[in-house]
């Protein structure tokens, strides 16, 4: 159909560095976080290392630019062509501040933290200007696929679930979106937080 966009998800490993940084931009919590609040080793803060640490770290664990990589952290969007988004998904256990937490996702159920059988969907990240435009929704179906293909047993998410948020907090996903990739809500550790898993079959 004419006037149609395409969205296509592929391994950020495959993608080249100058296009997460284009994703990521130069200003914002995103070009500051660079997708380390999970990654913070313990006693480690924002404080203790700088952003260009942050982003050096980020390029380690995506290996962007290294198509014939099997390891990477993540996924990158195209819409058209033009690189539009970020999901961060691996082995929960990767994730050292998500193990550390006290409450999300632990709270309310016996989960052994270490299985590296459950993979976790941490954050999405959408370009300025290409929002609204359904990348996070495809980002969260790819994640599915890309876990499942690496052998996960079971994938989850934890979105927020109030519409009253500060848009920085939406970097974690939204029921809805984890709902249309087939995710089901298994607990609620908090009154903001939900836990939405798939387990695979087989």
């Amino acid at each position: 159909m004419a006037g149609m966009t395409r969205i296509s998800v592929v391994p950020a490993n495959e993608a080249s560095w100058a296009d997460l940084r284009a994703i990521f931009g130069t200003r914002g919590p995103a070009s500051s976080c660079q997708c380390q609040r999970y990654k913070l080793r313990p006693r480690e803060s924002f404080a203790s290392f700088p952003a260009k640490e942050r982003a050096d770290r980020l390029r380690e664990q995506t290996d962007c630019g290294h198509p014939e990589s099997g390891t990477t952290s993540g996924l990158v969007a195209y819409l058209d062509g033009e690189p539009v988004g970020w999901c961060a998904v691996e082995p929960r256990p990767a994730y050292t501040g998500l193990v550390r937490n006290n409450r999300v996702p632990w709270e309310g159920r016996a989960e052994d933290k270490t299985d590296g059988g459950v993979w976790a969907v941490t954050c999405f990240l959408t370009r300025a200007g290409f929002r609204k435009r359904g990348v996070g929704r495809a980002l969260a179906r790819a994640a599915v696929d890309f876990a499942r293909e690496r052998g996960a047993r079971a994938i989850e998410g934890y979105p927020i679930t109030t519409k009253n948020v500060i848009s920085e907090e939406l970097h974690v996903g939204t029921v809805a979106m984890f709902a249309g990739a087939g995710f089901t809500e298994v607990s609620r550790p908090t009154l903001r937080r939900a836990v939405m898993r798939i387990d695979f079959s087989g």
